[in-house]
Parts: C-alpha cells; sequence; structure tokens
C-alpha cells in the first residue's frame, strides 16, 4: 500500500523510519529491449538473448533502466499529496548487482532529510532496489525530489 504524506510534519516525522518494501514490477526482456531501443544501447548482453544465454547465463538489464526504475517503485511506497513534484536528481548511486531479466524489484526506501526553502521543499530518500524474491541488493542511490510551492508557510500551494 502506497503510503501518502499530507505535508511537511508527516514528512518530517518520517525521517529515518524504514519504508517498504514496495509493489513489485518485473523487468522482462521486453522491458530491456524497449529501453535499448530508446536509449540506442543494444550491447549484446541486454539484448542477444541466445548469445547472453550461452555466454554469461542471461541477458540483464541496463544500469540506467535499473535506475530509471527508482520513480515507479519508490511511488509504490510513498507519495506527497501535493499538486507537484520534480526529479530534482541522484546523489550516491551504485549498481551492486546486474538485475537478470525476468527479476522482480522492490524498492525499500528510508527519507533521509526534509529541506523546505521560500519556495518549495526538497526531500532525499535512500533507496535500494532489491530483489523480490530474496532481497538481494541491486542499486542504492540517494535521490532528491522537489515539491515547488510545500513550505512552512503555505503547504501545499496549488
Amino acid at each position: 500500500m502506497t503510503r501518502v504524506f499530507d505535508g511537511l510534519d508527516g514528512l518530517r516525522a518520517a525521517v529515518g523510519e524504514p519504508l517498504g518494501p514496495s509493489a513489485a514490477l518485473t523487468v522482462s526482456q521486453d522491458v530491456i529491449a524497449l529501453f535499448a531501443d530508446a536509449t540506442g544501447d543494444h550491447q549484446w548482453i541486454h539484448t542477444d538473448v541466445e548469445r547472453a544465454t550461452r555466454e554469461a547465463g542471461g541477458t540483464i538489464a541496463h544500469g540506467m533502466l535499473t535506475l530509471a526504475l527508482v520513480v515507479p517503485l519508490v511511488t509504490r511506497l510513498f507519495r506527497v499529496d501535493t499538486p507537484v513534484s520534480m526529479n530534482y536528481g541522484f546523489d550516491r548511486v551504485r549498481f551492486i548487482a546486474p538485475v537478470p531479466a525476468g527479476a522482480r524489484l522492490c524498492a525499500t526506501a528510508r527519507i533521509s532529510r526534509v529541506l523546505p526553502d521560500a519556495a518549495g521543499t526538497k526531500v532525499l530518500s535512500s533507496v535500494a532496489i532489491v530483489d523480490e524474491g530474496d532481497g538481494a541488493t541491486y542499486c542504492v542511490a540517494d535521490w532528491w525530489t522537489y515539491y515547488p510551492g510545500m513550505t512552512d508557510e503555505g503547504e501545499p500551494n496549488g
């Protein structure tokens, strides 16, 4: 179930609290192929099922695909009840292990920081992308999200 925060007080109260795991999603070979087409990265380890099976045990997802899945996975964990949220960037991204095609991924997270200013609020979440079955960690990242208009003076506005 997705946890909904209604503003700064709820976010501040959740700092450090473990969230998750999220509902899972499957990284199918079709998803990997679509990502390869979108980015132009058709390296055989991602797209050539026969060769990858023969030489490496199977295809794997692109690291950047794994990172991109932070957004849909974390939004299965929590969201902030505000009209707009924006990806503000990532810090300390690490790809711990390759994601095999067919893996079912979940996210776990902790809200690390809540930084309001006069125009909005930045929220830092420490995220791990993990295997639904055995909990193996594939990727860890600190993800910044920006909520314009959500301030101490008037949260959220819009």
